[in-house]
């Protein structure tokens, strides 16, 4: 038979227990209970369970890494070793920037950043020996030097360009009649170099960065090498291996080559693989090899090295400029891609009193160099 729809299965209703404290009215009698919803005695209605806003993960199950997760993890990681790069080398900069003389400081013309203002900085490498040299000729330890390599730099808003002077340029040396441009360093430090290089060329020098050859072999350690492409070269630095100094040996072709084999290359004046250079073609290979650390600075392999190359690049070099300064010139030669060799060409040759001779270069060639260099 049937169940009558009207039959309703028993169900039981539990009560909770008295509470401990109960609410009672203003004479201190406890108040009943209130009674039990009409209809209580019938199913409650199913309720409905509340969503967490995140899913609950399973015990032993591990978030996935996510790319996005990966991708932020590792740019917050190259702008922490970026960080640490920049305040090596701004702290190095400004330990070299004490280094140049008050002289030298007071010949320099003021110009703006040189990440955005166009200017000129003089690149002045010395002829010094090492101390235990014993070439037949070479300077004693702590006489004065000449300047080996004379290059300036035209960089910063949209500037890119390079002039090398050879070291055998008769010029006016202000004070001291005519001589060899390099005799200049020697004759008055870097305060008459500037001088002079102005004089002659008409073109106000911004800043001065001078080679420390002692140390500029640990840049070149520093970025793992650069890569040099040129002819065979075997050059005696110094007297060679045999005279205290260094002996140069390089194939003809590519190759990579180490920080003495660097500073060996851009000192090479005479080459016993080509006996027809001259020091034209050492100039251009000054700026063969600069471009060459450009080209790897900007490289993966110095990203790795960089905290290391940022802390060495400054310690190569003597310079006026402080930190903030020597970085937007950094930042200006970088960005400004490669500039091609330009080396001031002589037009003739004169001898000078004690005998020695010099090259010339007429005005017209000249102004020619200085306006393809200043455009």
């Amino acid at each position: 038979m049937a169940d009558s729809p009207d039959d309703k299965p028993p169900y039981t209703v539990y009560r909770s227990k008295p509470k401990l404290f109960r609410r009672r009215d203003d004479d201190g009698a406890v108040q009943p209970e209130p009674p039990a919803p009409q209809g209580w005695d019938e199913a409650p209605p199913p309720r409905r369970r509340r969503r967490l806003p995140f899913p609950r993960r399973r015990p032993g199950h591990r978030r996935r890494f996510g790319v996005w997760r990966l991708l932020r993890w590792l740019v917050t990681g190259v702008v922490a070793w970026l960080a640490i790069s920049l305040v090596l080398f701004l702290i190095s900069a400004q330990i070299q920037s004490a280094s140049v003389s008050d002289a030298a400081d007071a010949e320099l013309g003021g110009a703006g950043y040189p990440l955005t203002s166009p200017n000129t900085v003089l690149v002045l490498g010395s002829d010094a020996r090492t101390k235990d040299s014993k070439e037949p000729g070479a300077n004693k330890i702590g006489e004065a030097s000449r300047s080996d390599s004379i290059l300036l730099l035209r960089i910063g808003g949209g500037s890119n360009a390079t002039l090398s002077i050879p070291r055998d340029t008769v010029v006016e040396i202000p004070g001291h009649g005519q001589n060899k441009i390099n005799a200049a360093y020697a004759l008055g430090g870097p305060a008459l170099a500037i001088r002079t290089v102005e004089s002659y060329l008409g073109i106000p020098v911004n800043h001065l960065v001078e080679v420390n050859f002692e140390n500029f072999p640990q840049l070149i350690d520093a970025l793992g090498g650069v890569t040099y492409r040129g002819g065979c070269v075997v050059s005696r630095i110094n007297g060679g291996f045999k005279n205290g100094g260094y002996t140069l040996r390089l194939k003809a072709g590519e190759q990579e080559i180490d920080g003495r084999q660097a500073l060996a290359l851009a000192r090479t004046r005479k080459n016993e693989c080509n006996p027809r250079e001259s020091d034209l073609t050492r100039a251009r290979r000054q700026q063969k090899i600069m471009n060459s650390i450009k080209d790897k600075v900007t490289s993966l392999e110095t990203f790795i090295r960089l905290p290391w190359v940022s802390w060495a690049a400054p310690k190569a070099i003597r310079s006026d400029m402080s930190g903030p300064t020597l970085l937007g010139v950094v930042g200006a030669e970088l960005s400004a891609g490669t500039a091609k060799p330009n080396v001031l060409k002589p037009t003739g040759t004169v001898t000078l009193p004690d005998g020695g001779a010099g090259l010339t270069v007429d005005e017209a060639s000249k102004q020619r160099a200085v306006d393809r260099f200043l455009r």
